[in-house]
């Protein structure tokens, strides 16, 4: 992940070619209830920082001036309502998942964002970009709703794009320890 970008554009039609990529991911009952929104430019990115961080975070975050020059912030979108009516159809219907989102142990809707999403970060790596991933923290109602965003639809996450810059702040996380591959796969059984 890269959390410090260049103040240089990316080619829009690059960008084009890697969400259609992120759009072919696999789709539980090929339902296809992701989208994805992006924004691009500072004009367009400042709206998202501003309906997700806060003053106070940004004021403390050694991070913020890198994140916040990712000329393209992506939001991975799901709705969770194209879900409930696909599995509610005569092919589906017998799984027991149409009823609500309660009835759902994993809610495909996050599984298949997830998919669309992990295939835009793999796809910028492969074409030379800088890429994070930002959970869904803060804000989601008023950033969809300042966005147009349609009712039901969900936040998953957003993707930041840009030309690294080169001087990433070394994330604390990679200090932990790398588990052996054998206490995280297992033959046969547990």
């Amino acid at each position: 992940m890269v959390r410090s970008f260049a103040d240089r554009p990316v080619d829009p039609d690059l960008v084009d070619g890697l969400l259609d990529q992120a759009l072919r991911a696999p789709s539980a009952g090929n339902t296809r209830g992701t989208a994805w929104l992006v924004l691009a430019g500072a004009d367009q990115t400042a709206g998202y920082w501003a309906h997700t961080t806060t003053e106070e975070w940004r004021a403390r975050s050694s991070r913020w001036a890198g994140l916040s020059r990712a000329p393209v912030v992506a939001l991975s979108l799901a709705s969770p309502p194209s879900y409930l009516a696909r599995y509610a159809e005569a092919d589906k219907a017998g799984s027991g998942l149409d009823a609500a989102e309660a009835a759902w142990p994993v809610p495909y809707w996050f599984g298949d964002a997830a998919f669309a999403t992990m295939t835009l970060l793999l796809g910028a790596t492969d074409a030379g970009l800088g890429a994070c991933f930002l959970g869904n923290f803060r804000g989601e109602a008023t950033l969809l709703g300042a966005l147009g965003v349609p009712d039901g639809w969900r936040l998953f996450g957003t993707v930041l794009l840009g030309h690294p810059d080169g001087d990433d702040h070394r994330s604390p996380s990679l200090d932990r320890p790398t588990p052996v591959a054998g206490e995280r796969i297992h033959r046969g059984g547990w």
